[in-house]
């Protein structure tokens, strides 16, 4: 019998009748467990970086939900309507149109994945010195930001740092510290809001509906614009509906476009909710903004009506926002990761609480108390759990934090996590039983575990290819 992971008024209606996914298996990939031997060879050749591990060592993938999705029959033949034209192509003005009307916004500028359109809205807007207020930091936003002279400042709840915390809408801004910040830097240097739902780095928690319509208001004051990384918005919009008071019987579509209503501008890295494997797009409001825009993708993405996506991606792209927001499929979505969640909240393993949308975050503070932070507790924690089973999960802690680009110091975040990234309709429930398995021995085995040197680390985004060995008990 199936864990029962529907919401509680659906719960109420049904009682307790098992619930199944909203679609069945049509092509299957198959996949194999290595020896622990292999897995061994894999992990130090990678540098106990599982971003350097080769997919054809691992055999379940949690490593991101980023273009790891598995597309719909309707997204497959889409994709033979593919205009490839270099301008004007029929598939961009079929999904200019699909975001209009999902997400509400009046420009769009298509481009490759979401860092491109970070990287366009930061060029864009920032000046040297600039301040940008956030809900916690994403670290590719935050690195787009500095680079174009920018200062990110974090303006979420403190609860948001505590992962213990049930707080029920972890990413919301902390109005009075935004207003402390405009009253200390000025509104005229405080470009715009960048928020973002759901909050990745909290472990993948939303912000309310009531706590955007009242930041509105604040920046309203100082005519302080509002740009939303609506990357993983769908599930935003689902915790809404379950969980503020007067959005019950609203469906996604009506939740997620009234969300945006409250922002000036937003931009998505689609290989999330919209279940692509690749494509991302940056929406305004402002046409002077839409202009600058539309101007630099030509420069760093291509021509503004392909912006790095071939045609066919574009036509995905725009079925897929169509599923994305469809009930049945986000509570689907969320269900499976609250399935994981629940196993190993039973079994007393350390997680960021409540469940977020996207992922299983393990606090890895918790789980290895006894390895310092600057022994990278996290990064090791995820390459345990690779040797145990061939998992491959994802370090989100020290080494994702980076450096003080003024002092040089690690940052050192409150939350050391590892994240266990679920993709959109690939696994099924027996990989869910079969991960948490894996979790619980690691767990079973921590205090033999030790820490980390690093021994390579790039200059920038230094989680994505740092190198590590283990320290010498």
């Amino acid at each position: 019998m199936q864990r029962q992971i529907i919401p509680q008024t659906m719960g109420q209606q049904f009682g307790r009748r098992s619930w199944a996914e909203p679609w069945k298996i049509k092509m299957v990939e198959p996949i194999r467990m290595t020896s622990r031997e292999e897995r061994e060879r894999a992990i130090a050749e990678a540098g106990y970086n599982t971003f350097l591990l080769r997919s054809d060592d691992v055999y379940i993938d949690l490593l991101t939900d980023s273009g790891t999705s598995a597309m719909s029959d309707r997204q497959w033949a889409g994709l033979m309507l593919g205009d490839e034209a270099y301008a004007g192509s029929r598939n961009f003005y079929r999904l200019e149109a699909t975001i209009q009307d999902y997400y509400g916004y009046r420009f769009v500028v298509p481009t490759h994945q979401g860092r491109g359109a970070e990287h366009l809205i930061s060029q864009a807007l920032i000046q040297p010195g600039d301040v940008i207020p956030g809900n916690m930091y994403f670290t590719t936003t935050r690195l787009h930001q500095e680079l174009a002279g920018g200062r990110f400042v974090d303006v979420i709840i403190d609860e948001a740092h505590d992962p213990q915390s049930e707080h029920p809408f972890k990413g919301n801004v902390d109005l009075g510290k935004l207003q402390a910040l405009i009253d200390e830097a000025g509104a005229e240097r405080v470009r715009y809001v960048s928020l973002a739902g759901t909050v990745n780095m909290a472990g993948g928690q939303p912000v309310s509906m009531d706590n955007v319509r009242t930041l509105r208001e604040l920046c309203d004051r100082y005519g302080i614009p509002i740009y939303l990384d609506a990357t993983r918005m769908a599930e935003n919009a689902y915790f809404i509906q379950e969980r503020e008071p007067g959005y019950a019987d609203k469906p996604i579509a009506a939740i997620l476009k009234e969300f945006c209503s409250y922002t000036d501008g937003a931009w998505m890295s689609a290989k999330k909710d919209s279940l692509v494997n690749i494509g991302g797009w940056l929406a305004v409001n402002d046409e002077e903004v839409f202009d600058a825009a539309r101007n630099l993708v030509v420069v760093y993405e291509g021509l503004h009506t392909y912006g790095g996506m071939a045609g066919r991606d574009m036509e995905a792209l725009a079925i897929g926002i169509e599923e994305s927001v469809q009930d049945d499929h986000i509570r689907s979505r969320i269900g499976q990761v609250r399935y994981l969640g629940e196993l190993l909240v039973d079994w007393g393993i350390p997680i960021v609480c409540p469940v977020g949308g996207h992922a299983i975050f393990l606090d890895a503070k918790r789980f290895y108390p006894h390895i310092r932070q600057n022994e990278f507790p996290a990064q090791m924690l995820a390459a345990q759990l690779y040797l145990d089973s061939g998992i491959r999960a994802m370090e989100r802690g020290v080494v994702s934090a980076g450096r003080d680009p003024e002092t040089g110091d690690h940052r050192y975040p409150a939350l050391e996590l590892v994240r266990l990234t679920i993709p959109r309709r690939v696994y099924t429930q027996a990989h869910m039983d079969v991960t948490a398995e894996a979790v619980k021995a690691v767990y079973d085995a921590r205090m033999e575990t030790r820490g980390l040197d690093m021994v390579y680390e790039p200059k920038y985004l230094r989680f994505f290819q740092a190198r590590f060995q283990p320290l010498v008990a």
